[in-house]
């Protein structure tokens, strides 16, 4: 086959740098908004915390309200009691998270710790067990992942009323970083010729 006659694959709209060029100011204005963001919240924790369990609690009423619009619409589809048994689930919880902010936090943490730490006793098996290429960096995610379950197991319910704004404000500091980092590379990409 003739290289000149193959047919390149359709380009997606953000492909290279250069597409992305047109919005570089808004993915560093977003990236310094959410380093701002995150930084308020992990000098703020125990607000952050709070103020997570409270939209967590509105966006929960919200799908609630959704689950049951959809039950009442499609009552003689064969998921109604589905749908309805979610959208009553949702909105309870939401309704505990809103009222009980402080206890919804705590318990939360608990599950972040059992998470943390059956992931990385997972990975710490499948590593050892496996010794596929690259295993030692599993290995290595797997322990912290267990330590960081542990320690925060072992000071809970104490960590509780902070941790979760914390690490709500972490992952705003990391995302908007990679958002700012992003912006700046394509403003500073070099343009390509057009034809």
């Amino acid at each position: 086959m003739n290289p000149s006659t193959t047919i390149a694959p359709p380009r997606l709209a953000a492909d290279k740098p250069e597409d992305l060029r047109e919005i570089w100011l808004f993915l560093v204005v977003m990236g310094v908004a959410l380093i701002a963001a995150g930084g308020v919240a992990i000098s703020s924790s125990f607000i952050a915390s709070m103020a997570t369990m409270l939209v967590f609690g509105i966006m929960l009423m919200l799908g609630a309200l959704f689950e049951l619009v959809t039950a009442l619409w499609g009552r003689s589809w064969r998921g109604f009691f589905l749908h309805l048994l979610g959208g009553v689930l949702y909105l309870i919880v939401g309704v505990l998270l809103i009222e009980n902010p402080l206890e919804s936090a705590v318990t939360l943490t608990l599950l972040v710790a059992v998470a943390l730490l059956a992931s990385g006793i997972s990975r710490i098996v499948v590593s050892m067990v496996e010794r596929f290429d690259g295993w030692g960096w599993m290995l290595l995610s797997g322990l912290i992942g267990a330590l960081l379950g542990i320690a925060l197991w072992r000071r809970w319910p104490l960590d509780g009323t902070w941790f979760i704004g914390l690490y709500v404000g972490i992952e705003m500091l990391t995302s908007g970083f990679s958002w700012l980092m992003l912006g700046l590379a394509v403003r500073l990409a070099p343009r390509e010729a057009r034809p």
